[in-house]
């Protein structure tokens, strides 16, 4: 018996586990999350600059975030980080989706095709206090990853309180 999935495990395997990233999700006006999300097939579009730069201003671009509030981000070269503050309109999903469709459109000069995967990952952040630490790991992310020595050293990042 081989130990490798079947061809129709994996693709249940893959749907259930959007489901599962989705049970749950609660999006609470005023709360702090943590998202993230990948490119599709996690293939390092934004190891190219131009594609970076053009997710890096659209980031910050008021209209790409409705009435919620972009605290920090970090753009990987396979996937984004941010930490979310959700107004009282907008769900954490219609906040993604918003995010994606507008930086993918953007894009399309530099990276045709599709460039995000289909879900994303939340996390609330519980207390007020938990909120710039959530920043700092988030703005570490290459650091860890051993793309720079320092954070400093790297473009495509942003926060509110520095």
């Amino acid at each position: 018996m081989s130990s490798q999935p079947r061809q129709c495990d994996v693709g249940v395997m893959t749907r259930y586990g959007h489901q599962a990233l989705r049970k749950g999700r609660a999006s609470l006006p005023g709360h702090a999350y943590v998202l993230t999300t990948t490119t599709a097939h996690r293939r390092p579009v934004f190891r190219n600059a131009e594609s970076a730069r053009v997710v890096a201003r659209s980031s910050i671009d008021p209209s790409c975030w409705g009435d919620a509030r972009l605290l920090c981000w970090v753009l990987m070269p396979d996937h984004w980080h941010g930490l979310v503050q959700l107004g009282d309109r907008d769900s954490i999903s219609l906040v993604m989706n918003r995010f994606k469709a507008f930086t993918a459109r953007r894009m399309h000069c530099t990276q045709p095709g599709v460039v995000w995967d289909r879900g994303f990952h939340d996390r609330a952040v519980r207390k007020e206090d938990d909120v710039r630490a959530a920043a700092r790991h988030i703005v570490a992310n290459p650091v860890r990853a051993g793309l720079v020595s320092s954070v400093l050293d790297y473009p495509y990042w942003n926060c509110v309180w520095l």
